[in-house]
């Protein structure tokens, strides 16, 4: 998707989402000490740090600050060597587009196998009900395809892969050190706990429920509570909280209840995500309204 298109398509959907209080992203910050997060227009890119590597998840929109956020956290481009891709949406895969100021040119790409026809081409990526048929995305680096339930390290940084297909038919969500996960565009989570996420842009939505009632199963039969850490809603540690109401997907046709106070009328208004904000103290999570 070239830069033009990218910059349509933010338009128009700030316009069709603007006052329904559906996308909260997080300002450029750190979750803690090993997340730090960079606001791209409703999306986040996140970066995980342990014993001085540092790795990307998502790699946002094909978006014009991205170096310059990137120092806001004391990173460059040139420091990441690996990006972990959840899904090919243009939001998530920007920043490594054929397109784009190609910043991560040495990077290493991964991604879900079942992701992958997207870029080949064999399928086209559809949204709002199959009515709208996104341009396909093109990426030269070199990507290495994963499978579900593969664990990876990347230097001492464990990373467990699980498929959990419905917003795409490949989207992946990443456990790292079995205590963060990050999952993309999966959960939504509103004032009153997770849902699936926005039924608009999904594949299948009711495969995108039952993906995330496979994914809480995982993890609770593994004993394990991780920090959910999502694409555009932020971030929690109330696993009851995130997975709520994963039967139900957020209808993006309508304005939320409960509201949430802290959601932006117009998300893509990055007008308090500053330098300054970026180092203040640690972002906060998500909290619960009902």
């Amino acid at each position: 998707m070239s830069r033009s298109e990218s910059e349509s398509q933010e338009k128009a959907m700030g316009t069709f989402f603007r006052g329904k209080g559906i996308f909260k992203p997080l300002n450029t910050g750190f979750i803690d000490e090993h997340v730090g997060c960079i606001r791209e227009f409703v999306a986040n890119i996140f970066l995980y740090t342990k014993n001085g590597y540092t790795i990307m998840i998502d790699a946002g929109y094909n978006y014009p600050r991205l170096k310059e956020k990137l120092s806001w956290l004391d990173q460059t481009p040139e420091n990441i060597h690996e990006i972990l891709l959840t899904h090919q949406d243009t939001d998530h895969v920007g920043a490594v587009e054929q397109d784009s100021e190609r910043l991560f040119d040495h990077a290493q790409l991964y991604l879900g196998e079942k992701e992958y026809p997207y870029l080949t081409g064999e399928i086209q990526r559809k949204v709002f009900g199959g009515l709208y048929k996104l341009p396909r995305v093109i990426i030269e680096n070199d990507i290495k395809l994963l499978k579900n339930e593969q664990v990876l390290f990347i230097h001492d940084i464990k990373i467990e892969c699980i498929l959990v297909p419905g917003h795409t038919w490949g989207h992946m969500v990443y456990l790292i050190d079995d205590y963060y996960l990050f999952t993309g565009d999966t959960i939504w989570l509103g004032a009153d706990g997770g849902y699936s996420f926005l039924n608009v842009l999904a594949e299948n939505n009711r495969l995108s429920r039952k993906s995330l009632l496979k994914l809480k199963q995982i993890l609770q039969n593994r004993n394990l509570h991780p920090m959910i850490i999502t694409g555009h809603t932020g971030w929690t540690d109330d696993f009851e909280f995130a997975f709520r109401h994963i039967d139900k997907s957020c209808n993006a046709w309508r304005k939320q209840k409960p509201r949430d106070p802290l959601a932006p009328y117009d998300a893509y208004d990055e007008t308090e995500d500053t330098q300054e904000r970026a180092r203040e103290e640690f972002l906060k999570k998500q909290r619960d309204y009902r």
